[in-house]
């Protein structure tokens, strides 16, 4: 299983509006692509630990998109939704991190690469 993840901070500037279209975007590009197998969309939460404060920077929300494979990956990727998506991230977003992680289940960590 490989993982996209997705941390990003919306412009300050950014309106309520394009804010909520930015959302959508994200909600239309992950819909009706057969590759993506699980999507997860957070907004970040503060429970007041130490951790929290230690963070270099604020990330408002994730997304976290998983795949059966690296080819799934890069068919989302150069999917025409998720090129829209694009178009709308980079208008909107402040800063990002962005990550492929090759996941697997507890049992199996002896399995990922070197």
């Amino acid at each position: 299983m490989v993982a996209h993840v997705v941390l990003l901070k919306p412009r300050a500037t950014l309106s309520t509006d394009d804010r909520e279209a930015l959302l959508e975007s994200m909600r239309v590009a992950f819909t009706g692509i057969p590759e993506i197998k699980r999507v997860r969309i957070g907004k970040r939460i503060l429970i007041g630990r130490g951790y929290e404060t230690q963070m270099a920077e604020h990330f408002e929300y994730s997304a976290i998109i998983e795949f059966d494979s690296e080819a799934d990956l890069c068919v989302y990727l150069d999917h025409p939704r998720h090129q829209e998506l694009g178009k709308r991230f980079f208008e909107s977003v402040d800063s990002a991190l962005v990550y492929d992680f090759t996941v697997v289940e507890p049992a199996q960590i002896r399995e990922l690469p070197g």
